[in-house]
């Protein structure tokens, strides 16, 4: 059986909110996905890591592009990077692209479905809805006191 998550991340991917601040905002979180899903309750995941977690979009990438040359990277050299990283997640986003060799950051490659990494999640595990729009994701933000962004996987 396959998933669908829809995941709201800091834009700052070091950040990480106060315990309150996270529980009003998961809260938040819930009542909108339950408002699209017929009032049935969706599971919700808060999650603090210690080093920077991926949050991909799992079955819905279809294309990687360099910031610096705008080629596209193999999808396969991002899986790889993953998973090396398995559990213990990143220390430091820096890397050389295999395309041109230039020195960046992965959270600012061109991920065509967005992906991102974080030091805190909250997972809305089949939302029901495919995203949160514009007005919700920053009364989101605003709950949680930070900016935000989503990441729906399908895994």
């Amino acid at each position: 059986m396959s998933d669908d998550v829809l995941s709201i991340i800091p834009t700052d991917p070091q950040w990480q909110p106060d315990r309150a601040a996270a529980e009003r905002t998961a809260a938040l979180a819930a009542d909108l996905a339950r408002d699209l899903a017929d009032g049935v309750e969706v599971e919700i995941d808060v999650t603090w890591h210690d080093a920077l977690a991926p949050v991909d979009c799992g079955e819905n990438l279809e294309r990687i592009g360099c910031p610096h040359c705008g080629a596209s990277i193999d999808t396969e050299w991002y899986g790889d990077l993953l998973e090396d990283h398995g559990e213990d997640g990143f220390a430091t986003l820096a890397v050389e692209v295999p395309c041109c060799g230039a020195a960046t950051s992965l959270d600012v490659l061109d991920y065509d479905w967005p992906c991102g990494f974080a030091r805190f999640e909250i997972a809305i595990w089949n939302p029901g809805r495919d995203w949160f729009d514009d007005v919700e994701l920053a009364a989101v933000g605003d709950t949680l006191g930070h900016p935000v962004k989503q990441i729906r996987a399908h895994i």
